[in-house]
């Protein structure tokens, strides 16, 4: 499986890459800077130099070729203001999504956030409110889409060891889940057609990944 990650310098996604490159799949990481391509070749990945705040919806395209699935995983990060919120956040799943639809290439997961599905409380920070709409905003883009899309929405994200074990679920408790769970849960819903068309929260659990995965198979993904 070729696979094409937006935010492929993020800590998600290099985990992510060294994940798939592990099983053999090819894992291409799109990035902004030049200087992180030396980090993604020493994880196996293929990186390519494409500014998604910049870049037009034909040069993304020009990035999908031969893939099979994208993978969503770009963030503004800490220390950017409510604008890059929008330009990154929302704006450029929306560009990956124009440019898989061109390309063809029907596979999209979007990594997102609890919380997002209430708007925000008043008083909440003014970025943080911003974020929040954005991955909403990126998500309603996405599902109403002619693409095989599923939405992961992880919890509070650590730099813990991971426990392979978790609760994914339309609705999960609030909770933490450590960024390498999420990469591992990742590729299991890459390798799993039966959560296509299904919005699932994350934190750590009691369940196997690979169990906990194909019990929201067996559910019905528009309940």
């Amino acid at each position: 499986m070729r696979v094409v990650i937006a935010g492929g310098h993020g800590k998600i996604a290099q985990l992510l890459e060294r994940e798939l490159t592990g099983r053999g799949d090819t894992a291409v990481g799109l990035i902004r800077n030049p200087d992180h391509a030396v980090p993604l070749r020493a994880l196996g990945a293929q990186p390519v130099v494409c500014d998604l705040e910049t870049a037009a919806v034909d040069e993304v395209t020009a990035h999908l070729d031969g893939a099979d699935a994208v993978v969503f995983a770009a963030g503004a990060g800490p220390g950017s203001g409510a604008a890059r919120k929008d330009t990154v956040d929302r704006a450029a799943a929306v560009l990956l999504a124009d440019a898989a639809q061109a390309a063809g290439v029907r596979r999209y997961l979007l990594v997102s956030s609890m919380g997002v599905e209430d708007p925000p409380a008043p008083g909440t920070d003014e970025v943080w409110a911003a974020y929040l709409r954005a991955k909403r905003a990126a998500e309603d883009d996405l599902t109403g889409r002619d693409l095989d899309w599923t939405v992961l929405r992880p919890g509070r994200l650590t730099d813990d060891p991971p426990t392979g074990r978790i609760h994914l679920d339309r609705h999960a408790p609030r909770g933490a889940v450590t960024r390498t769970d999420v990469a591992r849960v990742l590729v299991a819903l890459l390798h799993h057609p039966g959560t296509i068309g299904a919005t699932l929260e994350l934190v750590g659990g009691d369940l196997p990944i690979a169990d906990a995965v194909a019990a929201v198979e067996t559910t019905d993904p528009t309940t």
